[in-house]
């Protein structure tokens, strides 16, 4: 299995963990929101969610995170953002990054230019800790716009998008599912 795999079954786990209802939940949501914007392992509090029962080759052991350790920490941390104040939770299988923030778009699309900008800065970013910063502004719409996304899958496209040779094909997968969810919408009006 390779790394991305391990990835996507590690945040898909936890985040099934986190998903049912319950002070174990409760706290540990919080936790990981205090732990959202900062780097791996600055955050000791949350080592127990991000860091526990982690797959061996996922870890660095070299003093500053790995690509794997970067792409859990913020899948968990922005999930318990996305998460926070709602009953139900905010997972939803097979909804990429790019779908979830095409459905920001409301209908008329008068805030689609604000959306996309958002997106742009996203997919432009040099460095995780801006990708982080930009996707932390879009997440805080999907939560509240209830926008639902699949994190055990962001997580693994968080880890292809660190990566040089991949970046580009994750961009272009997001971009992909942004238009192709708002092409859809366009068809189911124009027969109204």
């Amino acid at each position: 299995m390779n790394k991305a795999d391990l990835i996507f079954q590690y945040v898909d786990k936890r985040i099934q963990q986190l998903s049912k209802t319950g002070p174990w939940q409760t706290a540990s949501l919080a936790k990981l929101r205090h732990g959202a914007g900062k780097p791996p392992g600055t955050t000791p509090e949350i080592w127990e969610l991000t860091l526990s029962e982690l797959p061996l080759e996922l870890a660095s052991y070299m003093g500053s995170p790995s690509p794997s350790e970067w792409a859990i920490h913020l899948a968990l941390t922005l999930f318990a953002i996305h998460q926070q104040g709602k009953s139900e939770t905010v997972f939803a299988r097979d909804v990429s990054f790019g779908s979830a923030v095409s459905q920001l778009i409301t209908p008329g699309r008068k805030n689609e230019s604000g959306v996309k900008s958002r997106f742009d800065a996203v997919l432009t970013s040099r460095g995780v800790l801006e990708f982080a910063h930009h996707a932390r502004g879009l997440v805080q719409l999907m939560r509240a716009g209830d926008v639902r996304m699949d994190y055990a899958r962001f997580a693994r496209d968080v880890y292809y998008y660190q990566l040089d040779d991949s970046q580009d094909r994750v961009r272009l997968r997001w971009g992909e599912d942004y238009y192709r969810i708002n092409h859809l919408s366009d068809s189911n009006t124009e027969g109204e």
